[in-house]
């Protein structure tokens, strides 16, 4: 076994995109760009909640060897289309492979009950929409994901400011939602209860 991991490196799992489709979003002159929508009760308490977590999706995707549109590109685009309500009307606009459509239902950085501890809590229904030629697109992946962060048990604000809080549960929720489309070693879900 130890000669194995020697030789191929620990083992990975496969994307849920690429076992799903048959694709992958790391291949060759493969582009996506990455947007967030989150209704207005969610952005009523957190303001820019999805560009924020489209931002973070986005740099995180990169950093695993998928082509990116830059966020700010994708949200200057989104500021001057208020009306746009198809995710290939992205795609067409930055003339990508797919769009990454993050449907933010709920999201919540408070243990539920007190604002005295912090627990990161979100759902989503993660989508993928491959372009055509001619400027359609097709869904051919969706997946919910649900999140919570710690799992053991939440943390107290006088431990961590809020900021710091809310950017390490933006790294973690980009990394879960990452993870439907790039490889990882499954020694990181081992390590992620925290």
């Amino acid at each position: 076994m130890l000669l194995g991991l020697l030789i191929a490196g620990p083992p990975t799992v496969e994307p849920e995109f690429d076992r799903q489709t048959k694709e992958s979003m790391t291949d060759k002159d493969v582009t996506v760009a990455v947007v967030c929508f989150a209704p207005t009760e969610v952005r009523y308490s957190f303001e820019n909640i999805d560009h924020e977590l489209a931002k973070y999706v986005a740099f995180r995707l990169r950093e695993n060897k998928i082509t990116i549109v830059p966020p700010d590109h994708v949200r200057a685009w989104l500021e001057e289309h208020k009306d746009w309500d198809k995710p290939e009307e992205i795609g067409e606009a930055f003339n990508t492979t797919y769009v990454i459509y993050i449907d933010l239902n709920e999201f919540s950085l408070y243990e539920e009950g007190t604002a005295s501890l912090y627990r990161g809590r979100s759902e989503a229904v993660v989508s993928a929409w491959k372009m055509d030629d001619d400027g359609t697109a097709e869904k051919i992946f969706s997946m919910e994901k649900i999140s919570k962060y710690p799992q053991q048990q939440p943390v107290s604000t006088t431990e961590e400011s809020y900021s710091n809080f809310k950017g390490r549960y933006l790294s973690r929720l980009s990394d879960e939602i990452g993870r439907f489309f790039y490889e990882y070693y499954l020694s990181d879900e081992i390590g992620t209860g925290s």
